[in-house]
């Protein structure tokens, strides 16, 4: 079995570890562990065939003995199928079946988008709020095995959480394609008043939530940070992106640099959306993202990676952590059996 291997270059480690009260935390003795590994998918299960190869996908990670956590990164189901609670229930059924703590960020397929008739033309906030009644009914706690985790829910958003594996903290980001939710619905022409104050109070609580994150890596001297969400902020395979159709990622991608370039260790974003496995350094000085974005202060010590995904993913990625070495991340690309 052929697998792709990638290796992160940081700009440096921190390597010592302090304890603070109230910081985000996972269970038991994990969370000072020199390291560990994770599996992160997303953009699945698209249509019938995945449907029913999804029990699959999730016993191989299961089966998996090096696997402690596993991470999706949002879109359950494809932009064209109905976002019905008969098909959350089912995806949640087969959520639940991670033997490992699984953290789970909601893309725009499963509520930003089902406005479309071919989706069921549902209200989108409506879907928003089914999905975190069907997905986050334990706020602060993991799916799969139960874990804890510091969520934003006082704010009215569970699915925002942070927690820490290896000293290294973890931020997964309720970000979605669609310009963050800001794309017309079906019969508008521009986002209803509805529309801007979800994704306003939103984004406020995902600024707020890279920076605690930022934060307790700075005062833990944590050796990394890994950023998680569903929307591609730097889609490659866009020839000319035009700023009026993804000015809601701005302040996203200016706060991720500032942040990043202030921790100054490796900083790893993962992202699904355009479905591609690809790797950059999308906010370093004199990128194309970092222009576009008129981002202020570059960050040369993050890498993304965007995961495979859609109806032709045929693989997950596998993420290792280990805070001994310069590198902090590694990954590889693992087909699906």
């Amino acid at each position: 079995m052929s697998v792709r291997a990638t290796t992160l270059a940081a700009a440096s480690l921190l390597t010592a570890a302090v304890l603070l009260p109230g910081s985000a935390s996972a269970d038991g003795p994990e969370r000072h562990d020199s390291s560990f590994t994770f599996a992160t998918i997303g953009d699945i299960p698209y249509g019938d065939a995945q449907i029913a190869h999804f029990p699959a996908v999730v016993d191989q990670i299961n089966a998996d003995p090096d696997v402690r956590l596993a991470l999706h990164l949002g879109d359950i189901k494809s932009g064209s199928s109905l976002c019905t609670d008969d098909y959350f229930a089912m995806v949640r059924g087969q959520f639940d079946r991670f033997a490992d703590p699984l953290v789970y960020t909601p893309g725009d397929n499963e509520w930003t988008d089902c406005h479309r008739p071919n989706n069921g033309g549902y209200d989108p906030l409506e879907r928003l709020a089914a999905i975190r009644h069907v997905f986050f009914d334990h706020p602060g706690r993991t799916l799969g095995r139960p874990m804890k985790v510091d969520a934003q829910t006082r704010r009215g958003l569970p699915e925002n959480v942070v927690f820490e594996r290896a000293d290294v903290v973890f931020a997964d980001v309720h970000v979605v394609g669609s310009n963050n939710s800001l794309d017309p619905w079906t019969g508008n022409t521009e986002p209803t008043p509805q529309q801007l104050v979800e994704e306003r109070r939103r984004t406020a609580g995902d600024l707020a939530l890279i920076r605690q994150a930022f934060r307790e890596a700075r005062q833990e001297h944590a050796a990394g940070v890994v950023l998680a969400m569903q929307a591609d902020m730097f889609d490659p395979t866009v020839p000319d992106p035009v700023f009026e159709e993804w000015s809601a990622f701005q302040p996203i991608a200016r706060t991720i640099a500032a942040e990043s370039a202030r921790f100054g260790g490796p900083v790893l974003l993962l992202n699904g959306d355009s479905h591609a496995y690809h790797v950059d350094q999308p906010l370093a000085a004199g990128s194309f993202w970092s222009d576009f974005y008129d981002v202020r202060t570059p960050a040369p010590n993050l890498t993304r990676v965007t995961i495979d995904g859609s109806t032709g993913v045929n693989d997950w990625l596998k993420v290792t952590v280990d805070k001994d070495t310069p590198t902090v991340f590694s990954w590889e690309v693992v087909p699906f059996s």
